[in-house]
């Protein structure tokens, strides 16, 4: 199902305090590329399991086995690290972008998380074209929406709504929410 655009990314550039800007910045700025680390080979075969499972769904909607490999280890690997769950981070791609890497929207967020161009200015070096790069536009979105889900304490109507522009109103968060529940993995 393609996301109509009236839930296309629309994040609102808000005051921020500099400790809060510090660490989204240094979130964004590790160069480290998407390497996952286990502690047991249980949690390798699970991830492992989870890898097939979610390349089976997205087949249709990223044809290339190579990008698609590439891209859930990425989302695997930004979701861990920014304390999400890849599945929660895999409905909002699906609901904001349809899992195109280059869609833009009516006003102007790009890539598959539909980051406002803002935050590269806010938060990064400048060059909104990275928006475009997987493992950024996936960094930032997967930053974004934690930093969102610190400041609502948890909430994740609220974090959503305020990572899309429209907090207060309920489709696209349950958007998200339906989406998160089609790509939860059941081992």
């Amino acid at each position: 199902m393609n996301a109509p655009y009236v839930f296309a990314g629309n994040q609102k550039e808000e005051a921020m305090a500099d400790s809060v800007r510090m660490a989204l910045s240094r979130a964004i700025s590790d160069p480290r590329p998407p390497v996952p680390q286990f502690i047991d080979i249980k949690e390798r075969l699970a991830y492992l399991q989870w890898l097939g499972d979610m390349s089976d769904r997205l087949a249709k909607r990223i044809s290339d086995r190579q990008v698609r490999i590439e891209f859930l280890r990425t989302v695997w690997y930004e979701a861990r690290r920014a304390g999400l769950d890849p599945a929660l981070v895999l409905g909002l791609i699906q609901v904001e972008s349809a899992f195109r890497k280059y869609a833009v929207s009516p006003v102007g967020a790009h890539g598959y998380m539909q980051v406002m161009p803002f935050w590269t200015r806010v938060i990064g070096d400048g060059d909104r074209s990275k928006l475009f790069h997987m493992q950024t536009n996936l960094r930032f979105g997967c930053s974004i929406l934690r930093m969102y889900l610190d400041m609502e304490k948890g909430d994740l109507f609220l974090a959503l709504g305020r990572y899309n522009g429209s907090r207060g109103r309920a489709e696209y968060p349950n958007s998200v929410l339906a989406s998160w529940r089609n790509w939860e993995h059941h081992p």
